[in-house]
């Protein structure tokens, strides 16, 4: 990645990236791959809140003068905007220092998480404990089994390729951390996770291997009932708004994976560019030796693109270590949805079956027992937490993206102006050789 703050950027005027294609709209090749794609009315809705959103702030300037509304300073402004959220906070976490450990066996890596907090939960005002990856995993899988109600943030994915992706590289290293402070951090702001016991000891315990040993043992009710429904069983229909929401939820995969295969053939085809020219640039300087008057103007040509590969490399960069990862993790994310969905839609179809039960039995107007009570309250629970968390999701959502978007189009303007300066910088070198002909 490039080093140190970008540069502020000449203003044009004002700009919409309503006038910007749409990164969920549908594409004409897409459609006719995947048949008809057409997005839910949640959908629309949720994009149209978005664009509104996205309009920047900028209203210009006249011609010939500099302005401070740079794309650096309008991303600065959305992120303090989306950081002023009326919630006090008493909980902060982090995710940072990690550590190579070689023990004979195997080679892993260690993060240090720090905790700061003034909940009587908990008995320090600041903890410091390192874990390893496999103790978030440890963690997320305490979270779906003890709120089962609750969608759970999503881990990065595990698996790397052996041969093309070094897990101990310190890029691979440096991008793992900021996902797992990420998904400690959605942890922290939801209102109930982030009081789960499983994730104070977690935070707080010095040896988590002893309670890693309880296993199962501390289901909750709603957990045990949930693994143990009947699978027999048919749903009758799923109610219009959660079915809404499973409909966005395919389309919104189905788009972001179409846009992460897109982005890595341009990452791929970027890479490959940029080797030509780190052979391209030489050429000229070899030249350069060759001629008498040329020389100099051959020599600017070949630091130029030099310069050009530099401001390239970072470019390619930046979408490998900050684009990718939040597609991949909003892929993930919707797959952790769809699963809590499903949930709730077997505690529907136990509540249906168990209602079936009663009608068919002979009394006249029976009684609907107590179990049947208890599983309607435990669909009801499922209703609101889920609901609850989907808008939280979205919320989140439009905050993560309008800062990918306006991160990406900061990168791109600073990569083409690099690239301008560039060429623009022999532009007079080649105009004095002229004037001296």
């Amino acid at each position: 990645m490039s080093g140190g703050p970008p540069r502020a950027l000449p203003s044009t005027g004002p700009h919409s990236l309503l006038d910007m294609p749409h990164p969920l709209a549908g594409s004409s090749s897409e459609e006719a791959v995947g048949g008809d794609s057409t997005p839910s009315p949640d959908l629309l809705t949720a994009r149209s809140f978005g664009d509104k959103d996205l309009i920047l702030p900028n209203g210009g300037t006249p011609a010939g003068t500099s302005s401070p509304a740079s794309s650096s300073s309008l991303l600065n402004r959305l992120q303090l905007d989306d950081d002023i959220d009326g919630e006090t906070r008493d909980l902060f976490v982090t995710v940072d220092d990690p550590k190579k450990h070689v023990c004979t066996m195997e080679t892993y890596i260690t993060y240090r998480i720090t905790t700061k907090s003034t909940r009587v939960e908990f008995d320090l005002p600041e903890y410091s404990v390192r874990r390893r990856y496999q103790d978030f995993d440890w963690l997320r899988n305490k979270l779906e089994e003890s709120q089962p109600t609750h969608l759970i943030p999503p881990l990065p994915e595990k698996f790397v390729v052996k041969g093309v992706v070094d897990r101990f590289s310190e890029e691979f290293v440096e991008t793992r951390r900021k996902a797992l402070d990420k998904f400690l951090k959605r942890i922290t702001d939801h209102p109930v996770l982030s009081f789960n016991e499983h994730f104070n000891v977690f935070l707080t315990a010095k040896d988590l291997n002893a309670y890693k040993k309880q296993g199962m043992a501390l289901l909750t009710r709603v957990g045990e009932s949930v693994k143990h429904v009947t699978g027999g069983y048919k749903l009758r229909s799923r109610p219009l708004e959660f079915a809404a929401i499973g409909d966005y939820l395919d389309t919104f995969a189905l788009k972001l994976g179409t846009i992460d295969r897109i982005a890595q053939r341009i990452i791929k085809e970027e890479i490959e560019y940029l080797v030509e020219l780190r052979e391209y640039g030489p050429v000229y300087s070899t030249w350069s030796a060759l001629e008498g008057e040329l020389s100099e103007p051959l020599e600017g040509v070949s630091a130029c693109i030099g310069n050009c590969s530099t401001a390239l490399e970072e470019l390619t960069d930046d979408m490998t270590e900050d684009f990718l990862p939040v597609l991949r993790e909003y892929i993930l994310y919707s797959d952790s949805m769809k699963s809590v969905l499903k949930k709730r839609d077997q505690v529907q179809a136990e509540y249906e079956a168990k209602l079936e039960a009663v009608a068919l039995r002979k009394e006249d107007r029976p009684k609907v027992p107590a179990d049947v009570e208890k599983c309607q309250d435990r669909m009801e629970c499922f209703n609101a937490d889920l609901k609850a968390d989907m808008e939280r999701w979205q919320s989140n959502k439009r905050q993560d993206f309008r800062q990918l978007l306006m991160g990406m189009a900061d990168k791109n303007i600073q990569y083409y102006e690099k690239c301008l300066m560039a060429w623009e910088s022999i532009i007079p070198l080649l105009q004095e050789k002229q004037e001296a002909k």
